[in-house]
């Protein structure tokens, strides 16, 4: 059997220190949470703008953008991504300045099997057995919540389905992350400026209004929401992606933990049952990925075994015991 390769340190790093910031971000928001949650997503596209498509000039000029919108229909398939982007951010900012920290950490816990929903119902990938296992716990986990919690837990839904979707739109478009995010944030860039020139002039606006703190954590913000996507991009090419699926719950776990023990948020038996479902399905839905992911090694060794072995005829023989995808290989994301 071929060993497995060695992780990549820095893209491992790389990675953990993605999704730790993250994990934080709703400490840094709830320093803001004097400032209107729109006037917050005003401000985040306008720095993650400059600082994003700063950086990309300067290290390939324009050649970036043209490269990215040759490609047919993609700059209506980043508007409609742009649109999706930015209402997860508004719903997400609105919950963690309103004290709902823990309902948006459930929204991305529940993420990932949102994620194998679309990729069967949108497009036609199949689900073996593990799979279809967690997505049912899931299920009850999201009920329990609606049925005994008193209502559904839309923040969590909304964040859930909203970064799905945008996920898709991601995929299909076949733009680069950073690229990608720099484009979002251009076509969003005119209309944060006319809102924030509207509530300027009409002087409700809290940039510029004395609070010099609350500027500088405004315009870091921006820079922000670009850090932790670049180091994504960088440590999920040299990291198998498995490990960066299982990685991906580092932010949820450090959200929940900081809205129960750092914001003060309550957490109820009720909730517990809920989110012990969804623990058990991300549980069952890891253990699967990974187990796939250790037998494609085993299966890349066989296939170049039987490539280089001849049978007495000078033919190759056929890969009998390849794994195919019904069986549980893993398909291509």
């Amino acid at each position: 059997m071929t060993p497995a390769p060695a992780i990549d340190r820095k893209g491992l790093s790389a990675a953990i220190a993605s999704y730790v910031l993250w994990g934080v971000f709703p400490l840094y928001w709830y320093l803001l949470r004097h400032v209107p949650a729109l006037e917050i997503i005003a401000h985040r596209i306008v720095w993650c703008a400059l600082f994003v498509v700063g950086y990309l000039v300067i290290r390939e000029g324009w050649g970036w953008l043209r490269a990215s919108l040759s490609r047919p229909k993609v700059g209506w398939m980043l508007l409609g991504s742009s649109l999706l982007i930015s209402f997860n951010w508004g719903v997400y900012i609105w919950a963690v300045t309103n004290g709902r920290v823990v309902e948006a950490s459930l929204g991305y816990f529940i993420n990932p099997l949102v994620n194998v929903l679309i990729g069967v119902l949108v497009l036609g990938e199949r689900l073996n057995r593990a799979q279809w296992t967690a997505v049912a716990i899931a299920t009850v986990g999201v009920l329990w919540l609606a049925l005994l919690h008193g209502d559904p837990p839309w923040i969590a839904l909304a964040l859930a389905f909203s970064f799905a979707f945008y996920g898709l739109i991601r995929k299909l478009a076949n733009v680069d992350a950073v690229p990608g995010l720099a484009i979002e944030s251009l076509i969003l860039l005119l209309p944060a400026l006319a809102w924030l020139g509207w509530a300027g002039v009409q002087g409700v606006g809290a940039f510029g209004d004395g609070n010099f703190g609350s500027d500088v954590l405004l315009v870091i913000g921006g820079a922000l929401t670009a850090l932790p996507l670049i180091g994504f991009a960088y440590g999920a090419r040299r990291i198998p992606y498995s490990l960066v699926g299982i990685l991906q719950y580092i932010a949820p776990t450090l959200q929940l933990l900081s809205g129960v023990w750092l914001l003060g948020e309550g957490f109820s038996g009720t909730q517990a049952v809920g989110f012990a479902c969804i623990w058990v399905a991300l549980g069952v839905y890891a253990a699967d990925g990974w187990r796939r992911s250790r037998r494609q090694p085993l299966q890349a060794a066989r296939e170049h075994a039987a490539e280089q072995v001849p049978t007495c005829d000078g033919a190759m023989p056929p890969a009998d015991d390849a794994v195919t995808l019904s069986e549980g290989a893993p398909a291509r994301r």
